[in-house]
């Protein structure tokens, strides 16, 4: 199967919602989002314009990047945000250096296996390194070993750095960073 792989535009976010309750509804979902389908789908129609808006092609800190299928449905997406030196990540701890943060990727189960995922990341990372990052992280559930083995075979290793989860279940999400060559 071939695919279109490009940014989003701020006029689909119809397609953005679909494929994000689609991904919260995946039997790994609460191991790879922050969010649940509950949550997501309670979310009124402005959330998903905001949400689509953002992330839309030209927009400068963060880049929604999908994956059509030769049908126009949408068979996968992974979202790419700068985090600028000096401020604080999504979970309190300190950038050091100019990066992006990979979130949000997720592939419907019947393109998962065709080189499609592979192929986000490389228009995700040459997105990224575009903007003039020096790393690429992402964080993953300690327990989503299917998710870190692809990760690894992309290129991310594991940066030492553990994030706790605030639920008090004392699981952790590992940090994995790619540098740019």
């Amino acid at each position: 199967m071939s695919y279109v792989i490009r940014s989003i535009r701020p006029d689909e976010w119809p397609a953005v919602k679909e494929l994000r309750l689609a991904a919260l509804q995946d039997p790994v979902a609460r191991l790879a989002f922050l969010e649940t389908f509950e949550q997501a789908s309670g979310r009124p129609d402005s959330y998903w314009q905001g949400r689509a808006a953002m992330g839309a092609e030209g927009a400068l800190g963060v880049q929604q990047i999908v994956a059509e299928g030769e049908d126009g449905r949408w068979v996968g997406s992974l979202t790419v945000l700068i985090e600028e030196a000096g401020t604080k990540d999504w979970a309190g701890f300190p950038v050091e250096r100019r990066q992006g943060h990979v979130v949000g990727v997720f592939v419907r189960p019947e393109h998962r296996g065709s080189g499609l995922t592979e192929a986000l990341f490389e228009t995700g990372l040459k997105w990224a390194w575009g903007r003039g990052v020096e790393r690429v992280r992402l964080i993953v559930h300690e327990e989503n070993g299917r998710a870190r083995a692809f990760y690894r075979k992309v290129g991310f290793v594991p940066s030492g750095l553990t994030v706790p989860l605030s639920d008090d279940t004392g699981e952790s999400e590992l940090e994995m960073v790619i540098e740019r060559h």
